[in-house]
């Protein structure tokens, strides 16, 4: 699969009921899980003091990640995305140990 680096800004629409809001926080990190386990998120990361995350996502393309992957999020509807295709860098020291 390839990776892909995934900046999400997620903005709920005024007026939005808190138990919408809360339902689909709440579907949206079990699809999360569902995702890492099938490996199409590698990691996540919040920007300290921001309401946006920063991922590492994977994917057999870009049509895959955005249709297949990110598509299926119950946030989807509310996120504003941007992706960056990654590749191998030759230095890159590999995984922490």
């Amino acid at each position: 699969m390839n990776e892909y680096l995934v900046e999400i800004t997620t903005t709920v629409p005024e007026g939005t009921p808190s138990e919408e809001v809360d339902r689909r926080r709440t579907a949206e990190a079990l699809r999360a899980r569902e995702l890492a386990a099938s490996g199409h998120l590698a990691r996540l990361w919040r920007p300290t003091g921001e309401l946006r995350s920063i991922g590492v996502w994977r994917a057999a393309d870009e049509d895959e990640l955005h249709e297949k992957v990110l598509g299926t999020l119950p946030l989807r509807p509310w996120m504003t995305l941007t992706v960056t295709a990654l590749e191998p860098h030759p230095n890159d020291p590999g995984p922490a140990a």
